[in-house]
């Protein structure tokens, strides 16, 4: 092109111009986030295996077999039945693992196929961080109208990532983006404008969370922004302004009674971490401080997130994903999905929703590993759609199974089912306006920090996390994911930091490159809140993701009670955290 926009969006509804001339105050801020390394446990890895057809068999670390399979096909120009991708056990992906192992799958395949023998190509550490995509880093504008009681009246929001120098993932990932950048909030006008740029860094691609933890990010901030210009707490303007059934996004969408959560999951946080009390305590500890000379202030903060599931839009019914299910000859029943175990919980989770389709024990469900010769494509395993919506897919196969067997099918029989879009549905991708999602899931956070004014570090000291997931149908795994996702929020907010520098970056080694340890995680107090959502697998929505959003605007929310100040780019190290000080600006 004759620029370097990759992608340019935009999402308006109301009247932009009338709802700022009704305005009372306007608040403007800019918020920026940085990179962020995946840092899964197992690194990047394939092995390629010739085919004596003149084909290929790929064994990897990966999120997506069939978008591998669907690579090597068109890249080695070769029959789709000629190419095998099986899926090993996945230690960890968090979105790293989705478009980047197709790109080793070609190189391995054409080693391999040239050679006649297997070639693998597994990346040490350093090999990983340095080659890989990151967490886009983004800049967010947001100019808001609102009355003096803090209504929101009015947004222009602005919203840019960088997706570095090739395309990669960063159209769709900016999507999701602006759809969840006014927050979880009411907007009666609004101009939401978003676009990702190329620039001579690496590239950068999926993350957990999918460009959410970016946009929301600055929604929690200009919320905390707006509260303090009008002399209101955070809690009262958030209470003011949350969604609440019958509201409209600002891209149309309507919120049902049984998807929308926000109220729910805020007070309840509230409630359950003993907010006020707990806030209290905190500044009576820190007036002790001050007063003996002790360097340790603490504080409390909260945020309120949402995150659509599902591919965005039509996406689901354009990938057309697909299960099938078999009967064996000893009874059993094994399920044949696309959707790939990287420490989910995926192996567990879809058994336990056929076992309950097919009135049997846990036990006589089997998972079979996914191979694309053999399972169906059940569409990739990312936007927090595998228990939501391939469960809901497992339903509808399970019964049919059901069915062919009481009108007299064979021993050995399968059945399978494939994605059915909701006629209720619209979307109109062009103007990114319509039913966007499925169902939304609701999450909000009250995390207590203590922070040392000597060095500027950050220790967060509690978490309460509320999150509304229509069905959990494994708590326990619910649970993981929750304090998994805020921990990793919180990391992004405080800690992990890349540097680059000509194109390279800096800190591509775990030395160098600073992840939380147990040491630095909060105690945790989760809880589970259960409003079942009529388009998931016996109610349950898409988790994995949303937890994501919510540790680093809670974070800093916190250190702004501890300190009077914080910042609004992330991660706040200690130094970005001392340059931010009052006097530091005088």
């Amino acid at each position: 092109g004759e620029d370097n926009l990759i992608a340019d969006y935009l999402i308006e509804c109301g009247d932009l111009e009338a709802g700022f001339a009704s305005a009372e105050r306007i608040v403007e801020g800019v918020y920026r986030t940085g990179y962020q390394e995946h840092i899964y446990l197992e690194t990047q890895g394939v092995i390629a295996t010739p085919r004596a057809d003149g084909g290929v068999e790929i064994l990897g670390s990966m999120q997506c077999p069939f978008y591998v399979h669907n690579a090597l096909a068109r890249g080695l120009g070769v029959d789709r039945d000629r190419v095998v991708v099986r899926q090993s056990p996945t230690g960890g992906a968090f979105g790293g693992k989705e478009d980047y192992p197709s790109v080793m799958a070609l190189q391995t395949a054409v080693l391999a196929l040239r050679c006649g023998h297997p070639v693998a190509m597994i990346y040490d550490r350093h090999e990983d961080i340095a080659v890989t995509t990151k967490r886009h880093p983004s800049v967010v504008r947001h100019r808001t109208g609102l009355l003096r009681d803090g209504t929101l009246v009015a947004a222009d929001i602005d919203v840019i990532i960088d997706a570095g120098a090739f395309a990669t993932m960063s159209p769709v990932v900016l999507s999701r983006a602006i759809l969840h950048a006014a927050g979880a909030y009411r907007l009666p006008h609004a101009r939401i404008r978003g676009r990702a740029v190329a620039t001579n860094t690496p590239p950068n691609g999926a993350f957990r969370g999918f460009g959410v933890p970016q946009s929301i990010f600055a929604a929690e901030r200009h919320l905390d922004r707006a509260a303090r210009e009008l002399g209101l707490s955070p809690v009262e303007i958030r209470r003011r302004n949350l969604l609440r059934p019958g509201d409209r996004f600002p891209f149309g969408q309507r919120l049902d009674e049984g998807d929308a959560a926000a109220e729910l999951v805020y007070e309840r946080a509230l409630v359950s971490s003993r907010f006020e009390a707990r806030r209290a305590a905190a500044r009576a500890a820190n007036d002790a401080a001050a007063a003996s000379g002790g360097s340790l202030r603490r504080g409390v903060g909260s945020a309120l997130v949402f995150h659509g599931g599902g591919f965005t839009g039509d996406g689901e019914e354009r990938i057309s994903a697909a299960v099938k299910v078999r009967r064996e000859t000893d009874g059993t029943v094994t399920l044949l999905v696309g959707s790939v175990e990287m420490g989910q919980g995926a192996e567990t989770v879809l058994p336990m929703i056929a076992a309950e389709a097919l009135d049997l024990p846990l036990e006589r469900i089997n998972y079979h590993q996914p191979d694309t010769s053999v399972v169906a494509d059940s569409g990739p395993t990312v936007a927090s759609r595998t228990t939501m919506v391939v469960g809901r897919i497992l339903v509808q196969a399970c019964r049919s199974l059901v069915a062919s067997e009481a009108g007299g099918a064979s021993a050995l029989c399968e059945a399978s089912a494939r994605y059915e879009p909701d006629p209720g549905m619209v979307w109109d991708q062009t103007r990114h306006h319509g039913d966007a999602y499925q169902g939304y899931a609701w999450g909000a956070a009250v995390i207590e920090v203590e922070v040392d004014v000597d060095t500027m570090e950050i220790h967060p000291l509690h978490c309460t996390a509320v999150v509304e997931i229509g069905r959990a149908i494994n708590p326990v795994l619910c649970v993981g994911q929750v304090e998994g996702g805020v921990l990793q929020g919180i990391a992004w907010g405080s800690l992990e930091e890349v540097k680059t520098d000509g194109g390279r970056y800096l800190n591509d080694r775990m030395s160098t490159y600073i992840i939380p340890t147990c040491l630095d995680a909060p105690d945790f107090k989760v809880e589970l809140a259960e409003q079942p959502c009529g388009r998931g697998a016996y109610g349950a929505k898409g988790l994995g993701e949303l937890p994501m959003n919510v540790g680093a605007p809670a974070l800093l929310s916190a250190v702004d009670d501890a300190l009077g100040f914080s910042g609004d780019e992330i991660p706040l190290t200690p130094e970005r955290l001392l340059r931010n000080r009052p006097e530091a600006s005088s």
